[in-house]
């Protein structure tokens, strides 16, 4: 009679049975469309609240002769790609020849941070490999990779000579990373 009442059609109760059938319809469907668009976003284009922003204050020592450096006196020399990498780092390791490209251009100076490394392999993996480096802070517990709120190696930061974060890059840097996100960054600072 209820049902009835509510102009619903179903006897004893055939409305809820049938919703409860829906439900997790409903559930799957909703579940599909966040998939369907987060599966369509760019992981390397995660927003970053530092972009825009002065680089966060940030003291180490360099990676080969133990000396205290503050990276926001760094800074005035010029544009500043900051990147963080690791020995360990596979990721870092498929980069490092573009970073070895990128260390001829003498208007970037090229600052590496050692990040949760030991000093021995991160020392041992540049001479093996060549160092592109200007400086290498060294980060063995990762504070200034918390400070610039890094997740994951790679992280590269382009910083202007004032200290302000101009781009922030998660992953390898490779050529069309570097034409596509880098370059007109570069071309507009000029």
């Amino acid at each position: 009679k209820l049902y009835a009442a509510r102009g619903c059609r179903c006897s004893s109760g055939g409305c809820r049975i049938k919703m409860k059938r829906l439900i997790p319809l409903i559930i799957f469907v909703v579940l599909a469309g966040f998939l369907y668009v987060s599966l369509g976003s760019d992981p390397r284009q995660l927003p970053s609240p530092l972009v825009g922003k002065t680089f966060p204050k940030a003291v180490g020592t360099d990676l080969f002769s133990g000396e205290v450096i503050d990276l926001s006196d760094e800074f005035s020399k010029g544009i500043s790609l900051v990147n963080v990498w690791a020995s360990w780092c596979t990721t870092c390791r498929k980069e490092h020849q573009m970073l070895l490209n990128i260390s001829q251009n003498e208007n970037i100076q090229l600052i590496g941070i050692a990040y949760k490394d030991t000093k021995a392999d991160a020392q041992k993996y540049l001479k093996a490999a060549g160092n592109p480096f200007d400086l290498v802070v060294f980060d063995p517990y990762g504070n200034i990779g918390l400070d610039l709120g890094v997740y994951a190696t790679p992280e590269t930061f382009l910083v202007d000579k004032q200290g302000l974060i101009l781009y922030k890059h998660v992953g390898e840097i490779n050529s069309r990373a570097w034409k596509e996100d880098f370059e007109p960054i570069l071309v507009k600072k000029e």
